[in-house]
């Protein structure tokens, strides 16, 4: 059977073709639906139109990263990425139509499921795929638990540290479900002034915020000292069941009373008491802090794809395999 595949460049033309196929009530998961697309096409890609591929009922959504290469469209803020397939046939297809268009595609993050299934699909459609573990995905199943029962689980060095913490600094703590202005000042205020480097893109966290606070799934804490000054902010979105952290910082001079503990200790609260979530994902990156508060590590990839039947694809084939050799020489 014949796929016809198409490539659209422009957000409205690709809203038309998706009718409600990638909404909020079709797609359970935010890295999955057009808004989250097309938010990060508008506020990290604003030159670069979007190169996306629709087959069949399936999408693959990328961007073009210059000569002959493109890339999977996430960037700093995603923290999953993959093809969007109801049908194995769809995703042959794109695969294969992308090879005429480009020599490389650099797919990221991509959790073990979906690097196999890519990783098969690209070699099936001609690709010479190479594949690496670029970070971590942590998180904890509390299905059926007390905030009391999860608490109890974690070190006690955690515990007894964020108990001290909280009787010498007590902390006023808000989380706001819908976006609030305000509130909005002090998470970018809070984020000038702390360890982290500055944003790539600001606007998009606040039109996430904005677009998320609409919805519902929004949970912006923010943590006040003494003197009503905001120290920390935590920007979560909690949906479907699971709670999500995506941005978490506090004022640099303020560590020493480690208000970013205290304020995970209520978030955390929140969401597994009030909201009943069964699942919490830390997002992307292995620090040590993490496996104090999840369980379970999950290994997060990138696969770089090359044709072998151009030349930019077999220089960049035979870079792989130089580089893979260096490593393996050096026992890495």
């Amino acid at each position: 059977m014949t796929v016809s595949v198409e490539w659209l460049d422009d957000w409205d033309a690709i809203a038309a073709r998706a009718g409600d196929a990638l909404d909020r009530t079709r797609r359970p998961i935010l890295f999955d639906r057009l808004d989250w697309y097309r938010l990060m096409g508008t506020h990290l890609h604003p030159e670069t139109p979007p190169a996306v591929l629709h087959a069949d009922g399936g999408w693959l959504f990328l961007v073009g990263d210059g000569p002959g290469r493109a890339v999977a469209l996430s960037k700093w803020y995603g923290l999953a990425w993959r093809p969007i397939i109801d049908e194995p046939a769809a995703l042959a297809a794109m695969l294969v139509d992308a090879g005429r268009r480009y020599s490389r595609l650099i797919l990221n993050p991509l959790d073990l499921a979906e690097a196999n299934r890519l990783d098969a699909a690209l070699k099936h459609a001609g690709w010479r795929a190479f594949t690496d573990r670029v970070s971590t995905n942590w998180t904890i199943d509390v299905t059926g638990k007390t905030f009391a029962e999860f608490w109890r689980e974690r070190p006690g060095q955690l515990r007894n540290t964020t108990a001290r913490r909280m009787k010498r600094h007590p902390l006023a703590i808000t989380i706001h479900r819908r976006f609030d202005a305000s509130a909005w000042a002090d998470y970018e205020a809070i984020y000038a002034d702390s360890w982290k480097p500055s944003e790539g893109s600001m606007p998009f966290l606040r039109a996430l915020a904005e677009q998320e606070g609409a919805a519902g799934t929004l949970r912006l804490g923010i943590a006040k000292d003494g003197r009503g000054r905001a120290i920390a902010a935590q920007l979560w979105l909690i949906e479907n069941g699971t709670a999500t952290i995506h941005k978490l910082a506090h004022r640099e001079g303020a560590k020493e009373i480690s208000p970013g503990t205290i304020l995970s200790h209520a978030m955390f609260r929140a969401a597994i008491d009030e909201d009943r979530v069964t699942r919490i994902d830390f997002g992307l990156g292995d620090e040590p802090y993490k496996a104090e508060w999840m369980d379970t590590p999950n290994p997060i990839y990138r696969i770089d794809a090359y044709r072998p039947d151009s030349l930019r694809g077999l220089a960049g084939i035979g870079r792989e395999r130089a580089a893979r050799l260096v490593r393996r020489f050096r026992g890495g």
